[in-house]
């Protein structure tokens, strides 16, 4: 019984060196950022003043001290709001986006490109030749893939003018 007890006060004592810690806070004002792709971090750790996100939900504004979440993104775009005022739009085909307590926010998303990357008459050429094969000019396979590619070169058109 002594042994057990032993154990316990040290453990117990133990306790506040094992407690997990927090990198630096977060300025009250901002959102700390960090947008993951499989090949690039665009944003890692960054502070920046708001983020808006397509969330399948709806869109959403995501500021300092947001409810934490998890939200599965659609394709669409991702604004990010940062210090200063400057804006920078980003389309992604979908992900998810999760805030933490502490205005911690992580977007993970498998593709996300600069909105100004794209030309609107390539997309339209896109969405022409997807439209045609989704219309059965093609394989059950192709048929599908063409579906997912008219609804994200959809979503695309509406931002790119």
């Amino acid at each position: 019984m002594f042994a057990l007890r032993t154990v316990r006060l040290a453990a117990r004592s133990a306790v506040p060196a094992l407690r997990r810690g927090y990198a630096e806070a977060v300025p009250a004002d901002r959102i700390r950022l960090t947008l993951s792709l499989p090949h690039q971090a665009v944003y890692k750790a960054s502070d920046v003043v708001q983020v808006n996100v397509p969330a399948t939900a709806g869109d959403m504004g995501i500021l300092a001290s947001h409810v934490p979440s998890v939200q599965q993104l659609k394709a669409g775009l991702v604004e990010v709001i940062e210090e200063g005022g400057s804006a920078k739009q980003f389309f992604v085909s979908g992900g998810f986006a999760v805030v933490q307590p502490g205005s911690q926010l992580s977007i993970n998303a498998v593709e996300a490109h600069p909105i100004a990357d794209f030309s609107a008459e390539a997309i339209r050429n896109a969405l022409a030749e997807a439209q045609r094969v989704a219309g059965g000019n093609g394989s059950e396979a192709d048929v599908a893939e063409a579906k997912i590619e008219v609804e994200v070169l959809e979503a695309l058109q509406t931002y790119v003018k």
